[in-house]
């Protein structure tokens, strides 16, 4: 599950006699901070040294390109030691990186690849301890199959591949030692570095919207949690034409087992698909993100391309659920009246509609038509029979939400905290809607699930 969870690894079992090194996560604040902190003052100090390069008559394109691939990779490298909060904002930010202009992008990708699926791994022995600690000492009984490897790597946890003792495959999700002191790490310093993001939404309450991702990712802890989201995924989407979700076989603390899916995740799909296979994923990544609220009640928060696979029957394979919060059903109110205003093109109305809904603060001023010319993409999309969305299209969008000046509208915005899981959503899946090559069917999708809404809304 995550990252190669389609690759057939064979069983294994070893006994690991020698002593192992301590692989248990930074968890001080101070520790996890200062490695943080390090990023940029390193940054600086390469800033520094490219000066004296080009000074000494160095290419001036190839100095910063090299700064960025070591900033990049030293960034990464760190958020990938570190897992909990700070790798899950990494895995957004690879997302994201998608729209970043290819001159800046390309030195990113690789770093932020390994990210995703690729973190440093618990060794056996911490493994079989963990497993020891959590099932018990004859652990052996239960997975007569373990594979000692990882076969992905996560934010605060990593899966194994094994054999349940009645002969199912089982994917083993196990969380590292030390994960929650180190999430708890990484609320202090996020909370202390919130302010920074007021740079991009200086009208934005961005220390409610960090508390609220933070208290989603440290609930992700919660693997008793996240069996029953997936349970209720499992019974919501029960012999469902398009997906398929793996049922939970046991949940023993921060040990959690669930039937293995052998797919290919979507990112071996994105560059290597013909463009029909691709559409056609992407519609399903569309429709299960869309259709969750409605049918199970709770968001899907963790839309990346690992936890999406193709399926052997075509179907989409959903893994990893502990990033699912409960479903606002107030958001339709939202959705029904800012996407009438949208559709009649009423400034009034959709000034109305954010200033009524708390997204714009009180008493600030609004540029109300460069707010409705700046949305005009969603009202195309739910106007047409299919909107396409591409890496172009993203890239054009990072840089226009991105933009620095005084000019740019949605700075001039904030958004309620309580939409903190709806943002996470939104921006994951499209972001791989993106990477796909979706022609989306927006209009059709919400109409099938959310036919009220998009009836007052005046579709």
């Amino acid at each position: 599950m995550g990252g190669d969870k389609g690759r057939v690894l064979p069983f294994v079992r070893r006994e690991h006699k020698r002593r192992e090194p301590k692989r248990d996560l930074p968890t001080g604040t101070f520790a996890r901070g200062s490695r943080l902190a390090a990023v940029p003052v390193m940054y600086a100090g390469r800033r520094v040294a490219g000066f004296g390069k080009r000074a000494a008559g160095g290419d001036a394109d190839d100095i910063t390109r090299q700064i960025r691939l070591r900033t990049a990779q030293h960034l990464f490298d760190v958020m990938g030691e570190l897992k909990g909060c700070v790798a899950k904002l990494g895995q957004l930010l690879g997302l994201l990186e998608w729209g970043l202009p290819r001159d800046l992008a390309e030195p990113y990708r690789a770093a932020l690849a390994r990210l995703h699926d690729s973190a440093p791994p618990m060794l056996p022995g911490a493994v079989h301890a963990e497993l020891t600690k959590h099932l018990g000492p004859h652990w052996r009984s239960l997975l007569p199959q373990f594979d000692d490897r990882a076969a992905a790597a996560a934010s605060v946890g990593q899966v194994h591949r094994g054999c349940w003792h009645d002969g199912t495959p089982v994917a083993v999700k196990i969380m590292y030692p030390g994960a929650r002191a180190a999430v708890s790490a990484d609320l202090a310093v996020l909370r202390r570095i919130a302010p920074l993001f007021g740079v991009l939404l200086p009208a934005a309450d961005t220390a409610s919207v960090v508390n609220a991702l933070c208290a989603e990712i440290g609930a992700e802890l919660d693997y008793a949690r996240e069996a029953a989201n997936q349970r209720a995924f499992t019974a919501a989407f029960a012999d469902d034409p398009d997906v398929v979700v793996s049922r939970v076989v046991a949940q023993y603390g921060d040990v959690l087992v669930t039937e293995w899916l052998d797919g290919i995740p979507l990112s071996h799909l994105v560059n290597q698909s013909k463009p029909a296979a691709r559409d056609r994923v992407g519609v399903l990544v569309l429709r299960f993100l869309l259709s969750a609220p409605a049918r199970v009640g709770l968001v899907y928060g963790d839309a990346h391309p690992g936890n999406f696979l193709l399926m052997p029957d075509g179907r989409l394979g959903i893994v990893d659920f502990g990033a699912c919060t409960s479903w606002p059903r107030e958001f339709l109110d939202v959705a029904s009246e800012v996407g009438a205003a949208l559709l009649t093109q009423s400034p009034h109305d959709l000034e109305s509609a954010m200033r009524r809904h708390g997204f714009v603060a009180p008493g600030r001023a609004l540029d109300i038509a460069s707010v409705l010319a700046r949305l005009q993409p969603v009202r195309d999309a739910l106007l047409a029979t299919t909107y396409p969305l591409t890496e172009k299209w993203l890239r054009e969008q990072v840089r226009l939400v991105t933009d620095l000046r005084l000019t740019n509208v949605l700075r001039q915005l904030t958004m309620p905290a309580e939409h903190t899981a709806m943002l996470r959503s939104f921006l994951g899946g499209v972001a791989v809607l993106c990477q796909l090559h979706t022609d989306v069917p927006l209009r059709a999708e919400c109409t099938r699930w959310y036919p009220e809404t998009v009836a007052a809304a005046g579709l």
